[in-house]
């Protein structure tokens, strides 16, 4: 006796017990795993190479239509999650290009009571370019209640940059900074407790 694993067995062999089977030779195979029949050891299932290659084939066909099925049934039963398009990921800094924007920017902040953060660089600046995706992730979290700038300081007068860094302005005047220098994950850590800090009572 040798054990043959069903799944490459015939569908009429898996029904019939044991003692009964004879020939197997017109038979196709059915994929039926992690069982196996016990059958006399001078039984063959297939009688010669033309029948094994049709049944083979039928095999793999067999195989992939129920790959699919499963696959099809899986895809039914999981739901694909929605992603909320009302809380954006990023937003951009929107750019002021000149002194009198600036103060436009700061004069409506104050009428609305908002918050402003500004983002004083410069194209040169590589840890600005590298700051400026980080905010503009940060940014998402506090919209739209705060409003995030960004100033190339080579397009305003110099007095009205102090340093460069980021700078937080709420009632017409400049609450807070952070200096930029270090890495950008932590200059955002820090412009996001200063953004906090200034909104506790």
């Amino acid at each position: 006796m040798r054990n043959i694993p069903l799944g490459l067995l015939p569908q009429q062999l898996r029904s019939t017990p044991a003692a009964a089977m004879t020939d197997a030779t017109t038979l196709a195979p059915v994929v039926l795993p992690f069982q196996t029949l016990h059958l006399p050891s001078n039984r063959v299932a297939f009688s010669n190479s033309a029948s094994f290659s049709r049944s083979l084939s039928d095999f793999w066909r067999f195989k992939y239509d129920v790959c699919t099925a499963s696959l099809k049934a899986l895809s039914q039963q999981r739901s694909i999650p929605v992603i909320d398009s009302s809380y954006p990921v990023s937003v951009d800094l929107k750019p002021i290009l000149n002194e009198c924007q600036f103060d436009h920017v700061i004069h409506d902040a104050q009428r609305l009571d908002d918050s402003v953060v500004v983002l004083w660089m410069a194209k040169w600046c590589r840890k600005c370019i590298y700051l400026k995706p980080t905010l503009e992730k940060l940014a998402a979290d506090y919209h739209p209640r705060v409003k995030f700038y960004c100033i190339d300081v080579n397009n305003v007068p110099y007095q009205l940059v102090v340093r460069a860094g980021v700078t937080l302005w709420k009632d017409g005047k400049k609450q807070a900074e952070v200096i930029g220098g270090h890495k950008a994950y932590l200059v955002a850590n820090e412009v996001r407790e200063m953004i906090d800090d200034e909104a506790q009572p």
